[in-house]
């Protein structure tokens, strides 16, 4: 059969059925509405009856869910391949992070540069990691970010330091300025309120801090017991996810509170988590070191797979607000564009807040 006519087929058979579900529903509601308006009683329904009628009607909105997500979403859709910034000179890229303008910021293992893509993929700038102290010293950064007021921050491991990039200092190249101590920072990011978050690996913590205007660190609080957190991002409604070298991902609210384990809330079973981020609408993206592949996980719905081959060690990952997936691939050397989505869109009302606290009582969703 021909393709065309085969997809066709395929997209009536979905339709008819999602009109069948719909006609349904709104017939049995239309009769059962106004019976059990003028009615004391339920007649022979029993108790029995609404627990199976729930259970099944659980089980075709998880399924609807999956599939509006595998209508929406794509799977290995590459579109662009850029090579490393620094070629092979200093080893494999490490870290990636897209700016809302689509500008991609990119780090390698043992590069001490921050080099800025175009959507294009093409470098237009490059900043140098250089402490203008005593003596002029080159550091590493191992994640890389960008604050509410567009400066470069970075996560100096070796030196147990926060260092944002000051374009207005007294050096012709501009200077990092060093932020707090911290004993191995790995991972950093920024939340939506502007706080500054940093997986802490060693100790197991995460330390959430805003910085004034003078670069001085303001209301630290700290998330701790954490199984050797790699990297962090921020979700739109205000928490923040973090990966686990341990094998699991963890969702944390605005309130600093632990909402879920995203292996045990969706049943999944991670390899080794390296890279995470989220996109507007709130669903959180991982990278698996191991497994070679980013996987989605869904507000509504089961773990959807974006990118199943052509990975040899993801590390890093970012969305861009153009609908573009950026996979920091350590294994070839490169960053890899992909195009996960039907058309770019964004919410700014994310549900997942809403859909994670439908379960928790009064109380608990004012904590």
């Amino acid at each position: 059969m021909d393709y065309s006519l085969e997809t066709t087929r395929r997209k009536e058979n979905l339709l008819r059925a999602v009109r069948n579900l719909q006609v349904k529903s709104e017939s049995t509601l239309q009769k059962a509405s106004p019976l059990l308006s003028s009615h004391q009683g339920m007649g022979m329904v029993k108790e029995c009856h609404i627990q199976q009628l729930a259970e099944k009607t659980k089980v075709i909105c998880h399924d609807l869910e999956n599939i509006k997500n595998l209508l929406y979403f794509r799977q290995n859709n590459l579109v662009l391949q850029i090579p490393n910034p620094n070629g092979s000179r200093y080893g494999q890229i490490s870290r990636i992070h897209c700016s809302l303008d689509g500008t991609a910021y990119v780090t390698s293992e043992n590069g001490p540069w921050v080099h800025l893509l175009n959507r294009s993929g093409q470098a237009f700038q490059s900043l140098q990691c250089v402490d203008w102290g005593r003596e002029k010293e080159h550091f590493l950064p191992e994640d890389v970010t960008v604050t509410r007021s567009g400066m470069v921050a970075v996560s100096d491991m070796l030196n147990g330091v926060i260092r944002i990039f000051n374009p207005h200092s007294k050096f012709s190249q501009g200077d990092w300025i060093k932020i707090g101590k911290f004993d191995s920072p790995r991972g950093i990011g920024v939340d939506s309120m502007g706080r500054i978050l940093v997986a802490d690996y060693t100790q197991g913590k995460v330390h959430i801090f805003a910085v004034d205007h003078a670069f001085k660190v303001q209301g630290v609080h700290v998330i701790s017991d954490l199984c050797g957190p790699r990297y962090v991002s921020s979700v739109p409604d205000g928490g923040f996810v973090v990966s686990e070298e341990c094998g699991d991902v963890k969702y944390f609210g605005g309130s600093h509170r632990l909402i879920c384990s995203i292996s045990n809330k969706y049943g999944y079973q991670f390899g080794n988590p390296a890279g995470v981020c989220t996109d507007p609408e709130g669903n959180i993206i991982v990278a698996d070191e191991q497994q070679r592949q980013v996987v989605l996980f869904p507000v509504s719905g089961s773990p959807v797979c974006l990118v199943s081959e052509g990975l040899r060690r993801p590390t890093g990952v970012s969305c861009s607000s153009f609908g573009h997936l950026l996979v920091a691939d350590a294994g070839e050397n490169c960053v890899k564009v992909f195009k996960y989505k039907v058309k770019p869109y964004s919410n700014p009302e994310s549900p997942r807040i809403a859909s994670e606290n439908s379960n928790l009582s009064p109380r608990e969703r004012l904590r």
